[in-house]
């Protein structure tokens, strides 16, 4: 193996730029793939560091100018960008640009919004570049060992550089978690969903806490021991898992549960928001995600709170738990049903901009990269995949036979639940919402007729009818006569 530096110009056959931890960590896991890996920082004590702790992992080539860096690598050059998105993203690409040559590869691997992608995709296809915006999933220890890799861009960037990520990427079953997403901006599109996804997945999981610490009076690490033998079944994930390690954690200063001492505020950077924004443009209800993104930001209204807090009449009914074990399996199964709402109608999404984009992602083929590397990675993923093996075109995930069964084996306790939560005030916002989408969907009838009536009445916006075909508008402020609009 080349000692880092030692290789000569042109010989590294990847290049990452931005050394913070998720850039020096995908770095190490190229490396110790056997690729040599050409290393830039904006700051050159970060590449040095990177050299002087991890450079026996593999063939490192340190550069301290852009320059050098782009001098190091070999053609066709692929280049990864780890910078914060946002400007910073746009300035190291401008800085790129008339260092590279036609047909050279720029990955962008942070998490860019897509309409960004796309305005760069373009830009960069008229200096006869190749730019490729990649959804990179799994935080740091992903970037290093394994992660979901979700590539767009053109297809001949792909034959180039798809070799190359499904190589560091996670594997499940031997199968690689990283394919072709599709052109421009699919890439960071489908992260993004991942992500909203991901929010709504861990507010429910939250509220799921919540409900068993108010009806069973529980002690965190109780309810962790209940999460770890519910990651023994349908529900085993990532994300249960650690949240059974984070509730059985006790603080070392005060000696209390650790979840007790961290403060009830969420944060967020944006993923979330931009899903429920885009699925507002596209008109796709994704209720799961939207309330998990809004839960986070009434978590974070102090104002809001304070004023309320003692003040708002409440006229609750404590729980009445006569059954531990049947409540914590109520429990379950309403998790488990909300879950495969939320993954449902970031699915629809996923369907909707690929037809609106013209991307033609296979929702099968993300489900698959989902297993394993990411923050979602689930078992119950394996369910999709072979859900759209069924039908690839499958207009409804809920519809699918397993997942009517598996959610309709839960619909009771679902009620359940969610009736017990409103009766006691425990804000449920995910648990609920997803229940009120899944009877919204299977409903024969809504009342959006009286809607409709209602904004022809006011605004002269017209209506269709049950019984024959065609748009009409009644005269509400003459004679009520109806005409063909």
């Amino acid at each position: 193996m080349t000692a880092a530096g030692t290789a000569p110009a042109g010989t590294a056959q990847i290049g990452v730029t931005g050394l913070a931890v998720m850039g020096r960590n995908l770095a190490r896991n190229f490396a110790r793939h056997g690729y040599t890996v050409a290393v830039h920082n904006r700051s050159y004590a970060k590449t040095q560091s990177l050299i002087e702790e991890n450079g026996d992992e593999g063939a490192f080539v340190p550069s301290e100018s852009m320059a050098d860096f782009v001098a190091s690598l070999e053609r066709p050059r692929k280049v990864v960008i780890m910078v914060k998105a946002g400007g910073p993203t746009d300035a190291v690409i401008s800085e790129l640009i008339p260092l590279l040559d036609e047909g050279d590869i720029v990955i962008d691997a942070g998490n860019a919004h897509f309409p960004d992608t796309r305005r760069r995709e373009a830009e960069l296809k008229e200096h006869g570049l190749h730019f490729v915006g990649t959804g990179v999933s799994g935080g740091e220890e992903g970037a290093l060992l394994g992660p979901s890799i979700m590539p767009g861009g053109s297809r001949d960037s792909y034959e180039v550089l798809g070799p190359i990520l499904e190589d560091i990427s996670a594997k499940v079953d031997g199968t690689p978690c990283c394919t072709y997403v599709g052109p421009d901006g699919a890439g960071h599109f489908v992260k993004m969903v991942h992500n909203g996804i991901e929010y709504a997945d861990m507010q429910l999981i939250a509220e799921a806490y919540d409900l068993l610490k108010q009806g069973l009076g529980a002690s965190a690490a109780e309810i962790g021991e209940i999460f770890r033998t519910w990651n023994e079944g349908d529900l085993e994930s990532f994300l249960i898992e650690i949240t059974a390690d984070v509730l059985s954690h006790v603080d070392a200063e005060t000696g209390q549960a650790f979840v007790d001492i961290v403060l009830d505020q969420a944060e967020q950077k944006g993923t979330g928001r931009w899903t429920v924004q885009n699925a507002l443009d596209l008109g796709v209800p994704i209720t799961g995600i939207a309330e998990a993104t809004f839960a986070r930001a009434l978590s974070g209204s102090v104002p809001q709170r304070a004023a309320a807090a003692g003040v708002l009449p409440a006229e609750t009914t404590p729980f009445e738990v006569t059954d531990r074990d049947a409540f914590i399996e109520d429990v379950r199964l309403a998790l488990y049903a909300s879950k495969v709402v939320a993954y449902s109608q970031g699915f629809d999404q996923i369907a909707a901009a690929s037809a609106e984009f013209g991307w033609d992602i296979d929702r099968g083929a993300m489900a698959r990269i989902w297993r394993g590397g990411c923050i979602i990675r689930a078992r119950f993923l394996n369910r999709i995949t072979e859900a759209y093996e069924r039908d690839a075109e499958l207009p409804l995930l809920l519809a699918d036979p397993y997942f009517a069964g598996a959610v309709g084996n839960g619909v009771g306790a679902w009620r359940r639940v969610v009736s017990q939560a409103a009766l006691a005030g425990v804000p449920t916002p995910a648990f609920s919402s997803s229940l009120a989408y899944y009877d919204g969907v299977r409903a024969e009838r809504l009342p959006a007729s009286l809607i409709q009536a209602q904004r022809d009445f006011f605004g002269a916006h017209t209506y269709r009818r049950t019984d024959k075909d065609g748009t009409f508008h009644t005269e509400w402020s003459g004679d009520r006569a109806e005409h063909t609009a």
